[in-house]
């Protein structure tokens, strides 16, 4: 099954032609233990088409007749970013490939956005041209986003694009979509939390607590201190984790 957003109905042939030959085909981007991510040029765009982990038979019962999978869930919730103003690739499509068990695999399509850098390189280069500057401007784009009612639980360094438009401005993009809360409002705690897995850098958050105050109103000193705590505590359980995994799991590699 396939559902295509209907600005691309002129590409269907080429989605579907990509999809089915994603195996043998295509421009390798990304080659995760999971996803893999791959490039289809169609003379008038590039797709980028994700193609998720095959489910195991549990997920494939549960993902089949009982949640959204995780293409569908991408497509949806990029479509509401879209219509939010919210920065992220054009969703295109998704496809779902299914039988009497439930889901066999799936695949979410959106537009190849090309030039652009990791939010995980600001937190990564010190000598990064404008650094400080891309960090405010991103701190705004983390405000607006939570003004919408946007929690984005895969908020970290490695979930946002970010493309510089060569006139001091830039443009940010999410990704990896297939988990998010939409609020009415956010409380300040829900907000704040959701900025805690982006970096562990002091100066870092103290900058984007400056920020956030100017554009929300919030005391600045409760912002940093708040943002602080939620980093802190997020830091300590990511490498408690990674002892406990070394230390009972040390025979993988």
């Amino acid at each position: 099954m396939l559902k295509i957003n209907p600005k691309f109905n002129n590409l269907q042939t080429e989605i579907t032609k990509s999809i089915e030959n994603y195996d043998t085909s295509g421009e390798l981007l990304v080659a995760g233990k999971r996803n893999s991510i791959k490039l289809f040029s169609t003379g008038e765009i590039t797709l980028n088409i994700k193609s998720f982990k095959k489910p195991h038979f549990l997920n494939q019962i549960i993902y089949g007749y009982i949640r959204k999978s995780k293409a569908r869930r991408s497509f949806e919730y990029a479509s509401i970013l879209a219509e939010k103003q919210i920065g992220t690739p054009t969703p295109i499509a998704y496809s779902e490939n299914k039988n009497w068990l439930g889901l066999k695999d799936s695949y979410y399509v959106c537009e190849h956005i090309n030039n652009v850098f990791e939010f995980k390189e600001v937190v990564n280069n010190e000598d990064l041209d404008n650094r400080i500057e891309i960090l405010r401007q991103f701190t705004r784009f983390s405000a607006y986003m939570h003004q919408e009612g946007v929690e984005f639980l895969d908020h970290s360094p490695g979930n946002t694009l970010i493309q510089n438009n060569s006139n001091g401005n830039y443009s940010f993009f999410l990704v990896d979509l297939n988990r998010m809360k939409f609020h009415d409002t956010m409380s300040f705690e829900v907000r704040m939390k959701n900025l805690s897995r982006l970096t562990p850098k002091k100066d870092m958050i103290a900058i984007m607590s400056n920020e956030y105050a100017k554009i929300t109103g919030e005391n600045e000193d409760l912002v940093f201190e708040t943002m602080w705590k939620f980093t802190s505590e997020f830091q300590y359980r990511f490498f408690r984790k990674k002892r406990l995994k070394k230390k009972f799991l040390f025979w993988k590699k």
